[in-house]
């Protein structure tokens, strides 16, 4: 009996060692998606998957899901490191009622998404949430007509977002939003276009962002909006070389009333002008510290009251 007991124990062990071993051949370094392809494909270049979701577990982890041709691939949840890649041609994500991308990640993990279109319908929730994860890069991307944010971090602990070369426009929320309640998100957009959301930037409790070669225009509320509502927390926004143009409020907003923590946005180079308020307002718990060469003109109120100068910064 204990003969055949152990041969039992020993036939379930390689049984699972065999399944185990078809699992991770079955993950592919690079896989592919087409408007033709199917989920029940290997996601090969040959045989493509349908969508996203259905190649996401077919990929190794830090492997890359590539789009073949033209189509629409989905929502995703995202929870390893991975690349999704659509460049050169139609890579869309119709997101409606619900969220385009959930990042779920580990909290080493980085995700890139780069020529993807992701459209909220206008009855999309978000179109990328980042739950948990350490690095998230949008490359090259398009994201609109969502019912809250274009994209939100909010979480605990650190977190790095790059947005380079996108356009995140006519969501009714804010069109980046990041906070966290532990550690920094450290942001950096550069050539990033953010018009027609709520708030354009909302750098919320815990946000550490820096700003180059951005367009932020008609916002229906504030254009770049540094807030910390929590105590003993920050909120900073550094804004170079960018254009803040014809948002309904502010251009840029620093503080908030009610705020207990500090918020402070640098302001060098940049044309913020005929926004409906003021082109720069501070307001409780905030400042703005300016290098003196940006182009205030032409907004409800004009002008840098309390801002501190620092110098020409040419």
């Amino acid at each position: 009996m204990n003969k055949f007991r152990f041969t039992i124990k020993v036939l379930v062990i390689a049984t699972f060692l065999v399944a185990f071993a078809s699992v991770a051949q079955a993950q592919a370094t690079r896989t592919w998606v087409s408007g033709v392809g199917d989920d029940a494909n290997p996601c090969s270049r040959t045989a493509p998957c349908k969508t996203f979701a259905g190649a996401i577990s077919k990929t190794a982890p830090c492997g890359e899901i590539s789009v073949l041709d033209p189509g629409g691939f989905g929502a995703v949840t995202i929870t390893k490191s991975i690349t999704i890649d659509g460049t050169g041609t139609l890579a869309g994500i119709l997101a409606s009622l619900t969220t385009g991308v959930i990042i779920n990640a580990g909290v080493n993990d980085v995700v890139t998404l780069r020529g993807l279109s992701i459209n909220g319908a206008c009855n999309g929730v978000r179109g990328i949430n980042v739950i948990q994860g350490g690095r998230l890069n949008v490359e090259d991307c398009v994201i609109f007509r969502f019912a809250n944010e274009g994209i939100l971090v909010s979480k605990s602990g650190d977190f790095a977002l790059n947005v380079r070369n996108s356009v995140i426009r006519d969501n009714t929320g804010d069109g980046i939003g990041t906070t966290t309640s532990s550690g920094f998100v450290k942001a950096t957009l550069d050539n990033v276009r953010l018009s027609g959301n709520g708030n354009g930037l909302h750098a919320k409790s815990g946000s550490e962002v820096t700003m180059r070669n951005c367009v932020v225009s008609n916002n229906t509320n504030v254009g770049v909006f540094a807030e910390s509502v929590t105590a003993g927390r920050t909120s900073r926004v550094r804004v170079w070389a960018c254009q803040i143009t014809l948002n309904a409020v502010h251009g840029i907003l620093s503080g908030n009333p009610g705020n207990a923590g500090t918020s402070a946005v640098e302001i060098a180079q940049n044309q913020i002008d005929v926004n409906g308020g003021n082109g720069v307002l501070i307001s409780t718990g905030g400042g703005v510290i300016t290098f003196t060469n940006n182009s205030i003109f032409g907004n409800g109120t004009d002008g840098c009251a309390g801002c501190a100068g620092v110098g020409p910064g040419n």
